[in-house]
């Protein structure tokens, strides 16, 4: 397995599993956001972030997470495995809560740079809380069209995800 996309809803830990993914696959890891946003949260150019999509794309080995839906076609195709975090809207929101708190003031590391962290109404509603009725639908719609095609992880709670590492490591060990 060469390359593994992560994709989720925000504050379901796409970032950090992809760190640990990483670290079990020895595979580079490469954060969305890095691409989608310029310093002090100015988004980046379409056709920019797009070329950048398509570069980290066309690697041969990569963790890729993030949710720019209008690329999950492209990076879909390449991957060997799309596991989808589809925890419940209570332990996102949590999530983003603890993130906020413990970040302020900073760029983490998988974010754009100059991109401190920062929290808004806006946010919280659009693609937290309202994550299930809209932002949804994009990544249920690609797991489903992919199923037969590429080995699919749906992850529904912290247990799978544990769970899911461990299969992982145990597949790592197996020659």
């Amino acid at each position: 397995m060469k390359r593994i996309m992560i994709i989720g809803g925000s504050g379901s830990g796409k970032s950090t599993l992809a760190r640990q993914v990483g670290a079990i696959t020895q595979l580079p890891v490469v954060h969305i956001d890095q691409m989608y946003w310029l310093p002090n949260w100015v988004l980046r150019d379409g056709a920019d972030m797009r070329a950048m999509i398509d570069a980290a794309t066309a690697k041969d080995a990569w963790v890729f997470e993030g949710n720019h839906s209008k690329s999950f076609t492209g990076r879909a195709d390449r991957a060997d495995m799309i596991v989808f975090l589809d925890l419940p809207r209570h332990v996102r929101l949590w999530r983003v809560l603890y993130r906020f708190v413990t970040h302020i003031g900073q760029t983490r590391s998988d974010m754009g740079a100059g991109c401190n962290e920062r929290l808004e109404f806006d946010f919280i509603l659009n693609f937290v809380w309202r994550y299930h009725k809209r932002g949804r639908k994009a990544p249920v719609r690609l797991i489903h069209d992919y199923r037969d095609k590429t080995r699919i992880e749906h992850l529904r709670t912290t247990r799978d995800v544990r769970a899911f590492l461990t299969r992982l490591e145990a597949e790592r060990l197996t020659p």
